[in-house]
């Protein structure tokens, strides 16, 4: 298979490529350490290597080079166990958790970019297999890796809902963020805190299949854990008034959220909850269904 060199070389360096480029620390810190990094790239190695030389494998009737994609299945998907395991450990050092909803989501994403990296790889030999020109076989996988970026962008909340600002006030100890109740504050020194740091915003879904998204509380945590981690929160291990929290009108499914950001400043906090990812596992959609339309009409 030596004449099979630059399609391989080339497959392998664009689907390296491409892991890179899906590789990013943004404000989840994660991965946020050279080991992190090189565990990852490691694996889009791996992954790249294994999509380049599937095509020269079938030309040269090696079929059984082909079965190590049925094996790198089988190892990508450990690498999410990894992903969820590393993530749930760090739970407990955290103030605003994530939720396992939303460390699945991200668990999920690190697998699907290995299977990004094999589609990538294997495009880009194939296209140099096909027309032997590797100028073009390597716009053909900048082309992939670009896909590949919109292919891993999912809606975030300002899709399916609109998020203004809520005010704070109090109905004897009981906080509201307008009409809707968050949690009793007995201390007045605290309420005090509340209105003059705190901050609320309100999530108006724009249907009900939004209605039935944002009722997840996994949902609802990935809400208050982004808000609290890019705005910073003034939440202590001994100042449960300051725990972030999501509550629900229940007569009209819109959703409320406080916080005492480090940060007060209400434009940001609106901008942070727009672009929270909706969680792949909190997706609901009873308007597909002919049950739900009825209900919704």
């Amino acid at each position: 298979m030596n004449e099979y060199g630059i399609t391989i070389g080339l497959g392998v360096l664009i689907g390296t490529f491409a892991r890179i480029y899906m590789l990013r620390s943004d404000y989840r810190q994660y991965p946020g350490y050279p080991h992190g990094y090189v565990t990852h790239l490691s694996l889009g190695f791996i992954a790249a290597a294994l999509g380049s030389v599937a095509l020269p494998a079938i030309a040269e009737k090696q079929f059984a080079a082909v079965t190590f994609l049925a094996l790198a299945g089988q190892q990508f998907r450990e690498v999410r166990n990894m992903e969820r395991e590393s993530l749930a450990a760090l739970e407990a050092a955290e103030l605003v958790p994530r939720g396992q909803d939303y460390i699945e989501g991200i668990a999920r994403v690190f697998e699907a970019r290995n299977y990004l990296v094999i589609l990538t790889a294997l495009v880009t030999s194939s296209a140099n297999y096909i027309t032997g020109r590797p100028l073009l076989s390597i716009f053909v996988g900048i082309v992939c890796i670009l896909l590949s970026g919109i292919m891993m962008r999912g809606k975030v909340i300002g899709n399916i809902a609109r998020v203004k600002a809520g005010k704070l006030n109090f109905k004897g100890a009981l906080l509201l963020v307008d009409e809707i109740d968050i949690m009793n504050i007995g201390l007045p020194g605290m309420r005090e805190k509340i209105l003059t740091d705190g901050l609320g915003v309100v999530i108006h879904p724009y249907d009900d299949n939004a209605r039935a998204t944002l009722h997840n509380m996994g949902q609802r945590q990935a809400i208050a854990h982004v808000a609290t981690t890019i705005l910073g929160t003034k939440k202590d291990v001994d100042t449960p008034e300051f725990t972030p929290m999501v509550r629900k009108n229940i007569d009209t499914g819109a959703i409320a959220l406080f916080c005492v950001p480090a940060e007060k400043d209400i434009e940001s906090l609106i901008a942070v909850v727009e672009r929270v990812p909706v969680l792949e596992s909190a997706r609901r959609a009873p308007l597909k269904t002919k049950a739900g339309r009825i209900a919704a009409d």
